[in-house]
């Protein structure tokens, strides 16, 4: 049987092997172009097991907004060149969708439910997309956030290194003035990194630890003890609009404070608005990052 180059390419596009892969996959499938397919996931999804193991810390996070409900997802790869594989690109895609209509509870859930338009779970699809780019990929994980009535607005920002919702609950989910909030909101949490909503959600014990430091440094300075608590008291606020969004000075106007900027949009379309709840995901938090010597490994690969 005569392997052509058309049969070849034709099995790559199917596949996403590699060319000789392709080729013998042909060749032992004696031009039987299922046949061929079956042999190349066979041996895919046995590559997939071992690559399964290796460091994933690159990738992208995606994300989808809208009205009542909106979506982030972070998925990982071994390196960042395959956040700009269309494959890889569309399986992240994918992944969205599936937290949008699946509603899962945890990852387990995210996994065990349909991917999309294959017939495979998301779990099989990522085993399938290990076998098909040749890399480790893992969906780790992913936010999903509700409001009764109201906005739900997504922003990525740096080609998919950091994904955020922003919930605005308002009956004038509609007005275009609140849409426009819900993304400069979005844009402000990528910039300023809050790690609250408000200071109610502040810990307790968090809170006493940062008020002893702030003693101590007031009480070294050589301020006068019976003032100290009046120091404090100015720097626990100042504390507060460091780490609180609604506290925080809002990065497109600093002279106003994110809950002052909400206010104001109520005013505005003449209904109530209420920053219910954001969610911050940046691509790689926490993870160890493979190093890697990409030189030598050109070098060991041409000899």
């Amino acid at each position: 049987m005569n392997i052509t180059a058309a049969m070849v390419s034709e099995l790559r596009t199917k596949t996403g092997a590699g060319m000789m892969d392709c080729k013998k996959a042909l060749t032992e499938a004696q031009g039987d172009m299922e046949a061929a397919v079956d042999i190349l996931r066979k041996k895919g999804l046995s590559a997939a097991a071992k690559k399964a193991g290796r460091v994933a810390a690159e990738g992208l996070v995606a994300g989808q907004g809208g009205q009542g409900c909106g979506v982030v997802a972070e998925v990982n790869a071994e390196t960042d060149f395959v956040a700009k594989n269309e494959n890889f690109q569309n399986f992240v895609d994918g992944v969205v969708k599936a937290v949008q209509l699946a509603a899962p509870a945890d990852l387990a859930a995210l996994l065990a439910a349909d991917y999309p338009g294959t017939g495979r779970t998301v779990a099989e699809e990522q085993t399938h997309q290990i076998a098909t780019i040749g890399e480790n990929i893992n969906v780790r994980r992913f936010s999903r956030l509700e409001v009764a009535s109201g906005l739900v607005a997504c922003y990525v920002h740096g080609a998919g290194k950091i994904g955020v919702l922003v919930a605005l609950e308002t009956p004038a989910a509609d007005d275009e003035r609140i849409a426009a909030l819900g993304h400069n909101l979005a844009m402000h949490v990528a910039a300023a990194n809050p790690q609250y909503l408000c200071r109610d959600e502040v810990r307790a014990e968090e809170l006493e630890r940062e008020k002893g430091i702030m003693r101590e440094k007031a009480l070294a300075s050589g301020k006068p003890a019976n003032i100290v608590d009046k120091i404090i008291e100015g720097q626990v606020n100042k504390y507060f609009g460091e780490i609180c969004l609604l506290e925080q000075a809002f990065v497109i106007d600093p002279d106003q404070k994110v809950a002052q900027i909400v206010a104001a949009v109520a005013k505005e379309v003449g209904a109530p608005v209420e920053l219910k709840a954001y969610v911050r995901l940046q691509l790689g938090e926490g993870l160890e990052k493979r190093e890697d010597d990409f030189a030598a490994e050109v070098a060991a690969m041409t000899k």
